[in-house]
């Protein structure tokens, strides 16, 4: 249920066509939830349906005009329903994890570069990350939106910087083990 109230968000800050808000999606709330274009287009258009968003009118008709959407008091009204809701947190599921297990009983072949490669990849994330942060959020812009967007993106900081820091341990460990292939 959390992809219509990802979508409402987005509207609300600045109402958008379906290709900037997908394009927005793939820059901010994409790092922390992710939707393909299609699911994304699916949910503006049951939105749209429900009568939680609307599409703004056109400047000039046009054939082929992009769509702009804005969102309706109903909307809001259930993104501020949904936002004050408690909601219990979530067992992670990694699948590197559960790989790593199977490994202590199956072997590890294969399975230290893939972790080499996930240690790059978290660390470029959190690179990105951190450029984000210097770039949108300098000394003094503290106002009360970006100090809760800020705590968004801290979060992912965060959690890239655990992921890096696990993973070079878990590097460490294949390093000092006399047999990596055998069970």
């Amino acid at each position: 249920m959390s992809l219509p109230h990802a979508i409402l968000t987005a509207l609300l800050e600045r109402p958008s066509s379906g290709l900037e808000l997908t394009r927005r999606f793939d820059k901010s709330i994409g790092y922390f939830w992710s939707a393909t274009h299609q699911q994304i287009y699916r949910e503006l258009g049951k939105l749209e349906a429900e009568g939680q968003i609307r599409t703004l009118p056109a400047e000039q008709p046009a054939r082929g005009q992009k769509k702009s959407y804005e969102v309706l008091p109903a909307g809001r009204a259930e993104l501020a329903r949904w936002t004050a809701a408690s909601q219990d947190p979530k067992p992670p599921r990694d699948v590197m994890l559960l790989r790593l297990r199977a490994a202590a009983v199956v072997g590890t072949a294969g399975i230290e570069s893939d972790l080499r490669r996930h240690l790059e990849l978290h660390r470029r994330q959190l690179a990105e990350y951190r450029e984000i942060e210097e770039r949108d959020f300098p000394p003094g812009r503290d106002g009360p939106q970006e100090r809760l967007q800020h705590l968004v993106l801290q979060a992912g900081i965060d959690l890239e910087t655990f992921w890096t820091r696990w993973l070079e341990r878990a590097v460490e460990e294949f390093a000092e083990r006399p047999d990596t292939a055998g069970p």
